[in-house]
């Protein structure tokens, strides 16, 4: 029973940032701290005596080790690009106890914190033949030296107070496969939208089909290993002289790479028609291809991946409803617009 003020998700003042935070830092003296962009997580711009950079404070659903992993992650792919004439991805500022990330105390609970360098460099929205086969070149770079990553299962300590009842759990990463991207958004949406919906017989077999037939293209053995898993353009598209810049590695874990690249297929900042697209698709698989192998199989099953992640997009809509966009512009118009798309796309 809540019998005080309970907050879903604060939007913390600069002033308190700077105070939190500037002690755990060598990075000169704070002259301004920005909030700069709400998104799954809230973004700050940091101007300090010794240069420019990004926080980011994560959501309180975020725990230590999901922070742990990312930052591993990054560490590692510095370390296994090395010199790469064209990828790189965005660094961290190391703490002072060098853990790489410090918890808050926010009105909801605890929320990690992470301060990166500021990328410089221009967005390329990936509009002509020659910077698709740059990019996919680049991103088959990326996934070359993911392969090499080899990271311990983390493990969580919880918190004092439900330790009489739990004591250690395991906290392993979660993978990229049909449970994450499909029976947990179905799970929310079904939650959302009610069991006795008429629509949410459509969702199930609409599911369970996809369900099957990523299964059946997965059995012929597609290309596994580390994703970036958020892989939609922004995230991605910021070049530095030859150099894409990659960033923003929240969602990396095991999956398919055909799930990546849906991501860039169908990402939200390109234009022209269906034939314009075809070919920088095509030049985008040339520069893939000429630095590690993707099958025609893996190929075929990247539009599989769009559509898993079309899903995968509306129980995050859902999952967000409550604490960040509330419930007005998530009603039957919202799901309509999925139903239409989903029905529309032919599997069932």
């Amino acid at each position: 029973m809540f019998n005080y003020p309970t907050a879903l998700r604060s939007v913390l003042s600069p002033a308190y940032l700077e105070w939190a935070l500037q002690s755990h830092y060598d990075i000169g003296t704070w002259e301004e701290c920005r909030f700069w962009l709400r998104g799954l997580n809230d973004t700050y711009r940091v101007e300090t005596s010794t240069g420019v950079y990004i926080l980011r404070v994560y959501r309180t659903e975020v725990a230590e080790a999901d922070v742990r992993y990312e930052l591993s992650v990054l560490t590692a792919l510095k370390e296994g690009l090395g010199s790469s004439e064209h990828t790189e991805v965005g660094d961290f500022i190391p703490t002072k106890d060098q853990t790489g990330y410090t918890m808050l105390d926010a009105a909801e609970g605890k929320r990690a914190a992470v301060i990166f360098n500021y990328i410089e460099g221009t967005e390329n929205n990936l509009e002509d033949e020659d910077s698709c086969y740059a990019f996919g070149r680049s991103a088959a770079e990326l996934h070359h030296a993911m392969d090499g990553i080899k990271l311990e299962p983390e493990r969580e300590m919880v918190s004092a107070a439900d330790t009489r009842l739990k004591g250690e759990r395991s906290k392993e990463r979660f993978k990229l496969d049909t449970k994450f991207l499909i029976d947990e958004p179905l799970e929310r949406v079904i939650r959302y939208i009610g069991e006795s919906h008429n629509e949410t017989a459509f969702l199930r077999t609409f599911t369970n089909v996809l369900k099957e037939k990523i299964s059946a293209v997965s059995s012929s053995g597609l290309d596994y290993g580390l994703c970036h898993g958020d892989m939609h353009g922004n995230n991605n598209v910021f070049e530095k002289q030859e150099r894409f810049i990659h960033y923003d590695f929240e969602w990396a874990a095991p999956g398919w790479r055909a799930y990546d690249l849906a991501q860039v297929k169908v990402r939200k900042r390109q234009s022209g028609d269906s034939e314009q697209r075809q070919k920088l698709w095509d030049s985008l698989m040339k520069g893939y291809r000429s630095v590690r192998n993707f099958t025609d199989a893996d190929e075929q099953a990247v539009d599989l991946f769009i559509i898993a992640r079309r899903f995968w997009v509306m129980g995050l809509d859902v999952a967000f409803i409550d604490s960040d966009m509330g419930a007005l512009d998530y009603g039957e118009d919202w799901l309509n617009d999925f139903l239409e798309e989903f029905r529309g796309m032919g599997i069932v």
